[in-house]
């Protein structure tokens, strides 16, 4: 049996993992990426993943230095304002409103919002272009064994890859993980949430509106136009019961649905991609790393789609992978350089979890006094300049 050797191996060719694999082949080393499935870049597919992902402002940099922030920029929607609102009364209807201008604190916007579906079509597209980067489709991996030296990785192709770093970006159930024994801890609330696109009549603004009641947060995030119509993604996390109930009701019914729970923000809102479901959870691996691998994405930490925190934590875990290969070719994979980014990201990916679970429980309620106390606490919030920039600060991952 032939051994391939590589410099890295990306298991896992979601965003996160092709994003990774582009990083690490950009600085010139021979990396093979490998997925079970292709990735789907045609948004009327069936299995198209209709989530949209906001790249905060730190993401761009990086972005940039591995050649995909042009590929992107065109498809970008700027997120300028995030606004939340309290719907939490007798009635679906609008109770307080606060806006987070990313204005007092930069002169950039928050971010950038693409459909995940095109940030796949267009990390292919970069991917084609790295003579140093191989994506394996259709190949999953089936075994690891680490060593002092490398890690050798099964694949059901029946190849074995032996690579001085294994990147596992396999997603929350991560098989890599699960290879080398490393626990998580693991928080269920018994939600699901629903990802859809829509066309409205009212521009969006490059406003992102997130809005609460029960069940969880309805997120309206600003899109480009489709077909000549401002568009918005939609995120809508509901109890479990009721999320699923949502996706097999009929066109008609669900239309009505978001329209009511809307709050008509954006006037009548027009379905127009097919609904996904998935589950929410919050998790987080005890440790980032093991001998010879780096865990990043999912497979390292898996938060609520609150606050676009959830791919950016994966950006920063890429850049920090990619800053210490960069800086030392030399120490690829070591205990040293895993060590170190252990140390550089586990303490804030801890940090975020506990305050974005903090945050999903707060939207989940449904006891009315509860509600009002989420109401007054919000604007409490929006009130105090300093803690409201702090916040968004924050949120962005500054330091000051």
């Amino acid at each position: 049996m032939s051994v391939i050797e590589v410099d890295v191996c990306v298991a896992g060719g979601g965003i996160a993992g092709m994003i990774a694999a582009i990083s690490f082949a950009s600085l010139g080393y021979k990396t093979v990426c490998v997925d079970p499935a292709p990735p789907v870049t045609d948004q009327q597919a069936n299995n198209a993943d209709m989530r949209s992902t906001a790249f905060l402002q730190p993401a761009k940099k990086l972005l940039t230095e591995i050649g995909l922030w042009d590929l992107f920029e065109t498809h970008a929607a700027p997120l300028q304002i995030m606004k939340i609102m309290d719907a939490g009364g007798v009635d679906p209807v609008v109770r307080t409103q606060s806006e987070f201008n990313s204005a007092d604190i930069s002169d950039h916007p928050f971010g950038w919002n693409f459909p995940n579906w095109l940030l796949r079509r267009e990390c292919l597209n970069r991917m084609s272009e790295l003579t140093s980067l191989t994506f394996k489709t259709g190949v999953s991996v089936v075994d690891v064994m680490t060593r002092t030296d490398s890690a050798t990785v099964s694949l059901s192709n029946s190849e074995t890859l032996k690579a001085k770093l294994l990147i596992a970006a396999d997603g929350r159930a991560s098989r890599v993980r699960q290879a080398l024994g490393i626990p998580c801890k693991t928080i269920r609330y018994g939600q699901h949430a629903l990802a859809f696109t829509v066309t409205h009549p009212i521009p969006h603004d490059n406003i992102s509106t997130e809005i609460h009641r029960t069940g969880g947060p309805f997120t309206m995030v600003p899109l480009p136009d489709y077909n000549g119509l401002p568009a918005s993604a939609i995120v809508w996390m509901e109890r479990s019961a009721e999320a699923f109930r949502l996706q097999n009701t009929d066109t008609a019914s669900f239309t009505d649905a978001i329209n009511e729970r809307s709050c008509s923000v954006l006037g009548h809102l027009t379905l127009n991609s097919p609904r996904t479901i998935w589950p929410i959870i919050s998790q987080y691996a005890q440790v980032m790393s093991g001998q010879r691998t780096a865990l990043v994405a999912e497979a390292a930490h898996v938060v609520p789609p609150i606050g676009a925190q959830g791919l950016n934590m994966s950006l920063a875990d890429i850049r920090a992978l990619y800053d210490l290969a960069k800086a030392s070719p030399q120490s690829l994979g070591s205990a040293k350089m895993l060590s170190d980014y252990h140390r550089a990201r586990h303490s804030d990916i801890r940090a975020r979890v506990m305050g974005i679970d903090a945050l999903n429980r707060a939207s989940m309620v449904s006891s009315r006094p509860l509600r009002d106390i989420r109401a007054l606490g919000l604007n409490v919030i929006y009130g105090f300049s300093p803690i409201r920039k702090t916040l968004m600060k924050i949120g962005l991952g500054a330091r000051d």
